[in-house]
């Protein structure tokens, strides 16, 4: 029998006889270790992308939970400041009710009207009011909020017993329901206002000249 070629094969003895073997047993146990080394890589390699995949997922969820809960915040605060600020207009404290008002405010009122810009032109007015109607009160008052806009619903009273902007008084009361609309910067500042009872109604109930709409 031929020997085999250099390293074509592999010899050792059993029972005192020389066994060949047909492929290089070294070799084969080196070819298995490195099938058995890229099997474990590749096996520890999905378990990193899984780990990954999952703390991705994980770090995601948290974000977003994290972005929810700083928006429920904001609502929060701001639904807060604008009970604060009808609340003290309902008690004449101008203070109050200015407090958390940006000064470049935009005053809508019901839209009838041109709008009321700065938060000076707004303090003017309202000190007028709080003089014309001395006796004013709010009630039933209630606040719902959405991203940066807060809605405040009220019931209003109060009789016209001091003159209003070069208007005489009438000695003549109102009640209405109103709901006030604010809107929020980021700061948590009043920057808009605006009002669903129209000035109209109010003004026919106390006898104070209805005032011109303005012009589309």
């Amino acid at each position: 029998m031929a020997a085999p070629e250099e390293g074509a094969a592999e010899a050792y003895f059993n029972d005192g006889n020389l066994i060949y073997v047909p492929f290089p047993l070294n070799q084969n146990l080196k070819k298995m270790k490195k099938i058995f080394f890229l099997a474990s890589a590749v096996a520890i390699l999905y378990s990193c992308n899984d780990q990954n995949a999952d703390s991705t997922a994980s770090t995601s969820d948290s974000a977003n939970k994290s972005n929810m809960n700083d928006e429920e915040d904001k609502e929060e605060r701001n639904k807060e400041t604008a009970l604060a600020s009808v609340r003290g207009f309902a008690n004449r404290d101008l203070e109050t009710t200015l407090k958390d008002v940006d000064d470049n405010l935009v005053e809508y009122g019901d839209g009838s009207m041109e709008p009321v810009k700065s938060k000076d032109s707004a303090r003017k007015w309202m000190q007028a009011w709080f003089t014309a109607f001395p006796d004013l009160k709010g009630s039933d008052i209630v606040a719902a909020a959405d991203g940066d806009m807060v809605m405040v619903c009220a019931e209003w009273s109060g009789t016209w017993k001091n003159d209003f902007m070069g208007m005489k008084a009438t000695n003549k009361s109102f009640k209405v329901k109103d709901v006030d609309i604010f809107k929020f910067n980021d700061a948590g500042k009043i920057i808009e206002h605006r009002a669903i009872q129209s000035n109209e109604n109010l003004s026919r109930q106390i006898g104070m000249p209805v005032p011109e709409p303005k012009k589309q």
